[in-house]
């Protein structure tokens, strides 16, 4: 692959697992410096307590050909992300590319209670979690994005706009933090345009992120297996492949024309012309509407 992010600077913010890790590591495959941030570090766990760091993302990046940069912050305190973007000013004097991937609420949503069941603090500490961080984070980092043109901000979610507008996703609080968060890419988009700034939305498929391969009991070598028990994950994706449709986006100087779209992965894969790392291309949210959603036999043939 072209090292063409080479001299590009990149914030991903939430890069510690999943989409984001590999968003970053995706990146500085084409050359990137990526400032990969969250909370988790090999010295301190967030409340999540997982074992994956934003150290090991940076490494990953470094691997990747790029150069990973990792920064321990918590997006929901203000002054840390205001010092993260005067650290990058004073370090590159530009922003190229901010991807908010903060999330970090796997634990905390419920699957099966209504929103008068669900306990409301931890509700409403998901709204920060998944809402809050990216509106402080853009806050802070647009003024240095728009100081050249072509940036690019990604707002990460789940699910397209056009599935999530007529598709209740999950529960209460879960819906309204995705939704919300494809808004954003929306109204980012307007205030943008006028700078040379393009926001989109992106979406993976069902991605195989570390916790969902525990879920499972399956590793990404042998994740087939879990098909036995849930045929429809015959569709999932690595997370590379969202970090591929990510990287392309901030590769393509045309840009522009995805301004305030919903993007999914895999219809960035079937124009850009990437693939998975098995080199299939799982056209997942067209797969969930056609077979799952409609009550058909798990079959992926002509979706991957």
């Amino acid at each position: 692959m072209d090292l063409d992010l080479a001299g590009k600077v990149a914030v991903v913010a939430g890069a510690t697992r999943g989409a984001g890790r590999q968003i970053a590591v995706q990146l500085g495959a084409r050359g990137a410096t990526v400032y990969a941030t969250g909370r988790s570090t090999r010295g301190q766990r967030s409340e999540m307590d997982r074992s994956e760091t934003i150290e090991e993302t940076a490494e990953l990046v470094t691997a990747a050909g790029g150069r990973g940069i990792a920064v321990q912050i918590d997006h929901l305190v203000a002054e840390q992300v205001r010092a993260l973007v005067e650290r990058i000013d004073a370090e590159q004097g530009c922003l190229d590319v901010l991807v908010n991937n903060i999330w970090g609420a796997e634990l905390l949503f419920s699957w099966d209670q209504k929103l008068w069941e669900h306990s409301l603090d931890t509700g409403l500490h998901i709204l920060r979690l998944a809402v809050d961080t990216h509106i402080i984070t853009s806050h802070f980092a647009l003024p240095l994005l728009i100081r050249r043109p072509g940036g690019l901000v990604v707002e990460m979610t789940d699910g397209t706009a056009e599935y999530n507008r007529t598709n209740y996703r999950v529960s209460f609080f879960y819906d309204l933090t995705k939704t919300s968060v494809l808004r954003m890419a929306f109204a980012q988009a307007q205030e943008l345009a006028a700078f040379g700034a393009t926001a989109v939305a992106l979406t993976p498929g069902w991605m195989r992120s570390e916790i969902m391969l525990e879920h499972f009991g399956v590793t990404e070598a042998n994740w087939y297996d879990a098909t036995a028990t849930e045929p429809h994950f015959a569709i999932s994706e690595s997370p590379a492949f969202v970090g591929r449709a990510a990287a392309a986006l901030a590769a393509d100087p045309d840009v522009a024309r995805w301004n305030g779209q919903s993007l999914s992965s895999g219809q960035l894969a079937q124009v850009y012309g990437f693939t998975d790392l098995d080199g299939s291309r799982p056209d997942c949210w067209r797969y969930v509407v056609e077979v799952q959603d409609a009550g058909k036999p798990a079959d992926v043939t002509g979706y991957r």
